[in-house]
Parts: structure tokens; sequence; C-alpha cells
């Protein structure tokens, strides 16, 4: 026999041992397993006690914030701030005492001093010395507590904080109370009404199927039938944006319609208003005149003679040989030449220094732009031959 035989041999043993060892160990059983939460109940962390609450003839309402029922309704708070706001915490403790049944679990308990001094109940941490050490080992999910102040029966509470119990200031009217565990339920009056405190959450997710914690809600509430329970909690708050939508809508309207408006107002359009109207059009020598005149109207008169003056001589140099290099009246001589102008009148107007509003000045700029003209006219005409 090979190694390599033996050494599949071997393999396959081990493999056998393996399933044999498997086989003896395992066994197949079928365990239900809770489907997700879907819809309403998956966003309403109290979508079981209404549900319950109504199978038992009650009128149930959940709240983000806090709603009051009428004056002998319970109000059902969880994850609940109670410093939050002084105004509705009076509004709260005014309705208890007027009649109010009000139910709190160990959600809002925890760390409110003003709670306390108004009901008298606190919670404090149990510590169980050992041998001079604290008790580490894992408190018990659900175990049984003894009633006090009702019927003097036992409930199989789950869902309890066993680290902590509740203490009292006032006098009790109802209890649950576990021998070594302390209070873990407590009902004292309030006025007219009463306030219970729940060491714990037992009624979390589907906890008030868990032993009698059904018997507990029903007890902890006094809930009758025709009742109306409010159930309130600040775990899952709204989006800003909904609770603007919700709480200022009118104001959100507004300001969308002015934008919208601004929007319109100065986007491009795809025309006119109205039809453009006929413009009149004027022609280049009415806008010459126009322009001279304002410019005479303004005191430039300065600027355009210079204007006036320096578009002679540009013309007279571009055909008059030498034009720029002839003395003053031999110049003055050739431009009357060409012109048909006296050489006097033409070195009168270049040279005019008088008024800027006279008529002299006038007169002198029509006879450089006449002088200007003919020798454009005349060069022009000999150039094409007419």
């Amino acid at each position: 026999m090979t190694r390599e035989r033996i050494g599949w041999l071997v393999l396959l043993g081990l493999a056998i041992a393996l399933f044999t060892w498997i086989a003896r160990n395992t066994y197949w059983t079928h365990i239900q397993v809770p489907m997700p939460l879907k819809g309403e109940a998956a966003t309403n962390p109290f979508y079981i006690l209404e549900r319950f609450s109504q199978a038992l003839g009650a009128r149930t309402r959940w709240n983000r914030g806090i709603s009051l029922p009428p004056g002998n309704g319970v109000v059902f708070i969880s994850n609940w701030d109670w410093d939050l706001s002084s105004d509705r915490r009076q509004r709260l403790e005014s309705w208890v005492e007027s009649g109010g049944r009000l139910v709190v679990d160990g959600s809002l308990i925890k760390g409110t001093d003003s709670f306390e001094q108004w009901s008298g109940i606190g919670q404090q941490t149990r510590k169980q010395a050992r041998r001079g050490a604290l008790d580490l080992a894992p408190p018990e999910r659900c175990y049984t507590l003894d009633e006090e102040g009702g019927t003097a029966d036992a409930y199989t509470i789950c869902g309890m904080d066993s680290t902590r119990f509740l203490t009292v200031h006032r006098k009790i009217d109802w209890a649950l109370r576990r021998e070594d565990s302390g209070l873990q339920a407590v009902r004292v009056r309030m006025g007219r009404g009463s306030v219970t405190v729940l060491n714990g959450t037992p009624f979390a997710r589907r906890g008030l199927f868990d032993d009698d914690n059904g018997m507990l809600f029903v007890t902890a509430t006094q809930l009758r039938r025709g009742d109306e329970i409010h159930f309130s909690s600040e775990s899952s708050q709204a989006s800003l944006l909904r609770l603007a939508w919700q709480l200022g809508w009118p104001v959100i309207c507004l300001i969308g319609i002015g934008l919208t408006l601004a929007i319109w107002r100065s986007s491009v359009r795809f025309g006119p208003l109205a039809a453009p109207t006929q413009t009149a059009r004027r022609s280049l020598a009415e806008q010459i005149r126009g322009t001279g005149q304002f410019t005479m109207r303004i005191g430039s008169a300065g600027a355009l003679h210079a204007a006036a003056a320096r578009a002679l001589n540009e013309a007279a140099a571009r055909y008059i040989n030498a034009y720029e290099y002839l003395p003053g009246a031999e110049r003055m001589r050739a431009l009357a030449q060409v012109t048909g102008y006296e050489a006097d009148s033409l070195a009168a107007a270049l040279n005019y220094s008088g008024s800027s509003r006279s008529e002299h000045l006038r007169s002198a700029l029509e006879l450089l732009e006449a002088a200007r003209r003919r020798i454009l006219l005349k060069n022009t005409r000999s150039r094409h031959g007419n």
C-alpha cells in the first residue's frame, strides 16, 4: 500500500469521525422568529398598546408632544423630557391634580429632580454587598412581584430594572414590590388624580405579550371601558422640514408665492409686452447740426471750432502739395485758390478767438466746413473725370 493511499484513508476516517460527532451533538428544531414591524407599527412606539386599549373599549391617541384628554382620562408617557418646558409641565401637573391619571415608565424618571419634588417618587440604585464586593450577576429579565394596596395578587413581570428601585415620600395607594429588589411600581394620589411610575419599560416593543405585562398595563392605567388614553413620546421626532410645515405652513406658502412672483417678474420674457411704436429717423445732417448746437449750448464751442479747423487742414494737406510746410500767408493763398474763398476770410475763420456764443463763431464754422467740402468735392470730380 502506497503512502498516497494511506493518506486518503486517514482523511476519510477523520471526515467520518467529524460527521458522526456532528450527528450526535446537533438536532433539528423549529424556532419562531417574529417578523419585522411594518407600516404604522414600525413608526408608532405605542401601536400595540393602542390596539390593546381599543380592544378593551378605550379611545386612544398618540402624540410626539403632549396632549391632554378630558379630566378623568389617562396619559401614558415614555422617553419624555419632564424639564424641557415649564409651561407644558405645569399644564400636565394641573391636569393630574384636577382628576387625571398619569402613568410614566422608567425612561422618564431617571435624573429628573423636579418630577420627584412634585410627585414624591424617586429612584435609587441597588447595591448588594457580597464579601465587600458588588454583585455583578446579570439581572433576571422576568420575575414575580407582590402587590400592595390592591388584591394582594402576584404578577410575573418582564422588562423591569432590577438594578434600581423606587423611593416614595408620599402615602402609597398601590405598589408592586420584590422582596430583594424593592418597589418596582408605585401609585400615589395627587389631588383628585394619581401618578403611577413603573421602574422599567415593560411595554417596549412586543413586551406587552410577556407573562403578566398586559395585566400590569390595565392595572397601572386603571383602564376602564370608555376611557380616553393619550400616549406621548419624544423618542422619535419628525424631521425639521416636516415640523416647519406642520407649525408654519401659512408662512411657507406666503414666502413661496412671493419668491415665485419675484422670479417671474425678473425672468426673461418671450417678447415685448406691447408692439413697438414707429420711431422717426433723423438724417445725418440733422444729427450733425444737433450735436453742434448741443456742444455750443454747454459752452464747448472751442472744441467744436478746433475740430472744424483740424478737419479743413487735414483735407487741404491731402490734396495741396507741401501744405503743411508752407508759411501762413502762402498757405492761405493756396487754400483760397483751391476753395474759391478769400484768403483773409479763411485766415480769420481758422484763427478765430472771439466769443463762443456770437454769430461770428457760427459764420466761421460755416466757412470752414464749406471750404473743406469744396476741397473734397473738387478732388472727387477730377479723380473720376466728371
